[in-house]
């Protein structure tokens, strides 16, 4: 036999990096060992399986041609060993052994190595607060907690869920609950939105209208304070401000990188706990690679280190740790966080920097809003999706997209070309000639990616003013204490008079696009003048021409009517 090669991690990044080692090194000793009993299970399907999106537990684990992917298929169809329900006690550097053992036996054992790697994944952050440890208070970070809850479900036993954290998988089981079993479910999140760190707030007060639509109770800015325990069993969950019954509570906090094994062992590990490792995913130790969940890194807008707990971004981390062990030259640069998420009908999704996070990193961050339709506007199923370009106004370079739309491939294409472009440093001039492939079932003759480019120009060199959607809602939940502002409507007099007949003309006046250069004279010159239509293009275009003929005191609402309408202002009118 060839080198021996030992992988402690058997989900993704593992078996990845198994699989590729045997087809570069035929004669290589390849073993994973993981402490579970299940391996190599797609666990970024676990909501969708409790949603019965995904109806056996073994499609997770199977391929593609639907072979299941157990001890007995690494072993006949990889020439991989796989030792499961073994644990790694301890790395002994120094003689290049693993000491394991056996869960079920207790019987410890040294394995030898050549090469190590570690793809110890990650484990869910436990909240300090009393009741955690009820029977049915369950993390999901393995499959065997998604096969218990979904049994407690289909057992009839769950009419009430709360679900603590509001990041992607506390959205994907709030609506896993909702959608298929008719679970009352409530979703509790410390911050006061969705998705925090991840998407700016028009997009979190889209997914969060969304949810609430669906008939998922959101409570925002609070904190679980105690999970309440009766007998052992959890039966509601206390915040600062109410107490809300519960058959069942979800746990969906976040993630911490499982690196103590490698900290003991005496490798460089972060403040955080992950695996330090270079561009070859290889440890301080030259012999030891890492990959997935515990490692840290590179973000390559902000130069930082973070963690990307994503299955993609680890089979990609594990393909170039198998080409590094086999002595192929292969380098894994970073990412940029791409993200994406779906509930019930809406998705949203990120990559790169959010304008928040953008600002915290010390750029001169800017953002263009638009709302275009995913295809051309005259083809059939056409629909909206809004979008939103981060910049750096110094250096133009494109900082991060992200947005929302309808479950199709609206979204995630613009997401996909923006990943590319991104981490390759492109600026807004770029996103304005990138060239999206073209046919009206497709897209528009000008890209939704385009477009968010052109907007951000105009707002990088001053030729369009707008005004923050928040300061915008806030406004018009008090119109009253604005007596210096006044919108101006350009939409047709059908959409407007909503608006007009429940504020007033003096602060909602009408005057449609195709009227304003025969009309201009009759706007006021003492106010402040918000011009509002439906996606910001018309609003725009009758920015300049107000500013031409001696009206320089008007913004623009960003992506318009779209946008405003999809986060539910409270404002609006009821139609």
């Amino acid at each position: 036999m060839g080198k021996k090669i030992l992988i402690i991690g058997g989900v993704a990044a593992g078996p990845k990096a198994a699989c590729r080692i045997k087809r570069l090194m035929a004669d290589a000793e390849v073993t994973i060992v993981d402490q579970d009993s299940l391996i190599s299970y797609g666990g970024c399907g676990i909501p969708y399986y409790v949603a019965g999106d995904v109806s056996d537990e073994k499609e997770l684990r199977s391929t593609s041609f639907h072979m299941l992917r157990n001890e007995a298929f690494f072993e006949n169809a990889k020439g991989v060993k796989a030792l499961t329900s073994t644990k790694a006690l301890s790395i002994n550097r120094k003689n290049k052994t693993v000491l394991v053992e056996n869960i079920v036996s207790g019987k410890q054992t040294d394995l030898p190595y050549d090469t190590l790697m570690l793809a110890t994944g990650s484990t869910p952050i436990d909240l300090p607060i009393p009741g955690t440890d009820a029977a049915n208070v369950f993390t999901v970070n393995d499959l065997h907690k998604a096969i218990a809850i979904k049994e407690m479900i289909a057992k009839g036993k769950v009419d009430t869920a709360v679900v603590i954290g509001g990041g992607a998988i506390g959205i994907e089981m709030a609506e896993a609950f909702t959608d298929l079993w008719g679970v009352k479910t409530s979703l509790i999140e410390y911050m006061d939105q969705l998705l925090p760190r991840i998407v700016d707030k028009p997009f979190a007060r889209i997914m969060e209208k969304n949810l609430r639509n669906s008939k998922v109770d959101l409570f925002l800015g609070e904190g679980a304070e105690e999970i309440i325990v009766v007998d052992g069993v959890a039966v509601g969950v206390r915040t600062g401000k109410r107490t809300i019954d519960a058959d069942l509570v979800i746990i969906a906090a976040g993630i911490r990188p499982r690196g103590e094994l490698a900290k003991e062992a005496g490798l460089q590990t972060s403040d955080r706990g992950a695996i330090t490792v270079n561009e070859r995913m290889q440890t301080s130790d030259p012999n030891i690679y890492a990959a997935g969940d515990c490692v840290e890194i590179t973000h390559l807008v902000s130069g930082k280190k973070f963690v990307a707990p994503f299955g993609s971004m680890a089979n990609r981390e594990g393909r170039v740790v198998a080409d590094n062990i086999a002595g192929i030259p292969s380098k894994f640069k970073g990412g940029i966080g791409s993200f994406i998420v779906k509930a019930f009908e809406v998705a949203v999704g990120s990559v790169g920097l959010s304008y928040e996070m953008a600002c915290a990193e010390g750029f001169d961050a800017g953002y263009s809003l638009s709302s275009p339709a995913d295809r051309a506007h005259f083809y059939p199923g056409q629909a909206v999706i809004c979008l939103e370009l981060v910049f750096d106004k110094k250096t133009r370079r494109v900082l991060g997209l992200q947005g929302s739309g309808p479950v199709n491939d609206g979204l995630s294409v613009r997401l996909d070309a923006a990943a590319v472009a991104i981490s390759a440093g492109a600026t807004i001039d770029d996103f304005g000639t990138i060239e999206m492939a073209y046919s009206p079932p497709f897209s528009p003759a000008i890209d939704p990616i385009n477009a968010a480019a052109y907007i951000a120009d105009n707002l990088c060199d001053n030729r369009m003013r707008q005004i923050d959607l928040e300061v915008f809602n806030d406004w018009m939940g008090q119109p009253e204490k604005n007596t210096d502002w006044v919108v101006v409507d350009v939409r047709s007099e059908r959409e407007m008079a909503p608006y007009r007949e429940k504020f007033g003309d003096t602060v909602w006046l009408s005057l449609p696009y195709d009227q304003v250069r025969s009309r201009y004279d009759e706007l006021p010159k003492d106010k402040k003048m918000i011009i509002f239509c439906n996606a910001g293009s018309r609003s725009y275009e009758v920015q300049v021409l107000l500013e031409s003929v001696g009206f320089p005191n008007t913004e623009v609402v960003p992506g318009g009517f779209n946008i405003i309408s999809r986060m539910g202002a409270e404002w609006l009118p009821v139609l």
